[in-house]
């Protein structure tokens, strides 16, 4: 596999690229870019399911933005070491009878030296919101306080 760029060892400038690159993947809501990624065997804890490798993935992320309409994600950089980054994330999303949510969240990643991530754990909190509090903005600097 060809290096995904940006590689560990993390600088500031590095991490806050990845995490970039994340945001603006998760953003296409396309399942195979997203999981494009990730290790062949990555493994992942995402609020309560466990998942391992590219194809568990795939199934999770296409349920995903099958049940979560108008999704849109921002991440910001919590925190990096050589190999791992720690991200806070806001997205909202609205569901099939129009109610609008916001997820707040953390996620770990670690990363094997091709720059592909082999570990995500994500914690994650959802409130309902009315349609006039959408305030996530994809790209858009930090992340607002709630």
């Amino acid at each position: 596999m060809e290096p995904r760029q940006p590689v560990p060892p993390f600088t500031r400038e590095t991490a806050l690229a990845k995490v970039q690159a994340a945001e603006d993947a998760w953003n296409t809501r396309d399942p195979e870019r997203v999981a494009g990624a990730y290790t062949v065997d990555t493994v992942w804890r995402n609020r309560d399911e466990h998942l391992q490798g590219r194809e568990e993935v795939i199934a999770f992320l296409t349920r995903k933005w099958e049940r979560e309409l108008d999704y849109r994600l921002r991440k910001n950089l919590w925190a990096f070491t050589d190999d791992r980054i720690a991200v806070r994330f806001q997205y909202e999303w609205r569901d099939a009878d129009g109610q609008w949510w916001r997820a707040y969240g953390n996620e770990l990643w670690e990363f094997d030296e091709l720059g592909y991530m082999r570990r995500r754990e994500a914690s994650i909190n959802d409130a309902p919101i009315d349609e006039s509090d959408l305030r996530v903005t994809p790209g858009d600097g930090d992340l607002p306080t709630w």
